[in-house]
């Protein structure tokens, strides 16, 4: 058995020194919360180098999205909150079968002569399509939508592209008659986007950009489909 050796008073730290660390940390710690994690994380930057950086723009987007995406959870909560009346469904009235009639006697009928009907040409069933392109420039942090009116199951093709920067999106629906204040069916931030959309109900459905970026971009939206009215909604 060997005794380990104990560090004499002289090699271990002093009270001073390990204040002395202590200060050290917390300034460090302190420097990476100001010039690192509060402009990434909240957009706030006491120093200026998250601009230099980037990290403050960083932040700014988060926020923003952060805010966008809880107001929209509130509206669709709000638009969800009304409950629909149970439907009554009536009874069906049952009616007993009625009696047989004794067979009649057979009279012989005269010779008839047949007369042609015209058959009315089949009617053209086609869905009536159309398609239109429009374009909007936004500056930053403006936003704008575009809203096609479409029927319940009608469906329109998209395709949108953003020049300049990414653009935050948010494609939805609502209807005034239905009392449907928003409806969504997708949302995020790109620099172009394309796909078919269906509509839930009869109302307008569309989209809606912002430019978060520190720049001016233009965003130009092509659609074709059994949409009846387009409008862009400043």
């Amino acid at each position: 058995m060997y005794n380990a050796n104990k560090p004499s008073d002289t090699e271990l730290p002093s009270t001073v020194r390990l204040l002395k660390s202590t200060i050290v940390a917390a300034v460090a710690a302190l420097v990476l919360l100001v010039t690192l994690v509060m402009p990434a994380e909240y957009g706030i930057d006491p120093t200026g180098i998250g601009d230099i950086t980037g990290l403050t723009r960083m932040g700014e987007i988060k926020m923003a999205l952060a805010a966008e995406a809880e107001a929209e959870g509130q509206a669709l909560a709000a638009a969800l909150d009304g409950s629909t009346a149970p439907v009554a469904v009536a009874p069906v009235a049952t009616q007993a079968a009625a009696p047989i009639p004794a067979p009649s006697p057979v009279v012989a009928e005269p010779d008839t002569v047949e007369i042609a009907t015209a058959i009315p040409a089949p009617t053209d069933t086609t869905p009536t399509l159309r398609s239109d392109e429009m374009r909007v420039s936004l500056a930053p942090g403006e936003g704008t939508e575009i809203k096609v009116t479409l029927a319940r199951g009608k469906t329109v093709e998209y395709s949108w592209q953003s020049i300049g920067g990414i653009a935050n999106f948010d494609v939805h629906g609502d209807s005034a008659p239905l009392d449907i204040d928003y409806h969504s069916y997708s949302r995020g931030a790109e620099q172009s986007s394309s796909g078919v959309l269906e509509a839930a109900f009869d109302g307008n459905h569309g989209w809606f950009w912002r430019n978060r970026t520190a720049n001016p971009i233009t965003v130009t939206l092509q659609t074709r489909g059994e949409y009846t009215d387009i409008k862009h909604l400043e």
